[in-house]
């Protein structure tokens, strides 16, 4: 049986960590910064090439994003990479990634594979709260300093998934299942996104 799931989230949120659960849990691979690394050698590129339209958005990728699309090389290489090429080759790292089962954490996942029948699309968010506190717990900061971080990777997530999907992140419309793990527990998250994905695996052979 074959399991496609995407998971978008917001920082905080826990979802990195449930789709580390979910790989786990059904014996499937998670992909998230791995997937650069990929892109990368699929590519013959540097990854810091692909690091540059990460989804937590470089200072360079939001310049790009709105002022004006330049390439990542210097004007002396005589080559040219756009955010549109440097995505695209992504996104087919993606699709072959998709021709068996796998997690895919961010990367814009749940809008390049919108037409896999077999993908759930799931969307992990949390009382503002909760986000502060795993932060802040996470990663040995302030609670002021986790809030101004949540608040900026926020917004360059956003920046990130409304440029190149072309829909609006975290919008209900744009997924399959959204999910306040504030609400459930870790294991009553698991247990949902399993269920479903087991019934989206069934239903796609009858």
């Amino acid at each position: 049986m074959s399991y496609i799931i995407t998971i978008g989230r917001q920082l905080g949120s826990g979802g990195k960590m449930i789709g580390g659960l979910l790989s786990e849990r059904l014996g499937i691979p998670c992909y998230e910064k791995e997937l650069i690394e990929l892109a990368a050698a699929e590519s013959g590129l540097g990854k810091e090439f692909f690091e540059k339209i990460d989804e937590k958005g470089s200072h360079s990728f939001l310049g790009n994003l709105f002022g004006f699309r330049s390439g990542f090389m210097g004007d002396n290489s005589g080559n040219y990479l756009s955010n549109e090429m440097l995505f695209k080759i992504q996104s087919d790292v993606i699709r072959k990634l998709a021709e068996k089962s796998g997690i895919f954490v961010g990367r814009c996942a749940d809008y390049i594979l919108r037409d896999h029948p077999q993908c759930l699309k799931i969307f992990i968010t949390a009382n503002t709260e909760d986000r502060i506190n795993r932060i802040s717990h996470d990663q040995g900061i302030s609670k002021e300093k986790a809030e101004a971080l949540i608040e900026e990777i926020d917004r360059k997530r956003a920046a990130y998934y409304n440029y190149f999907s072309n829909k609006t992140w975290g919008m209900a419309a744009s997924y399959d299942l959204c999910i306040n793990s504030s609400v459930f527990s870790e294991e009553d998250v698991i247990g949902i996104i399993i269920k479903q994905v087991e019934v989206r695996a069934t239903a796609s052979k009858l």
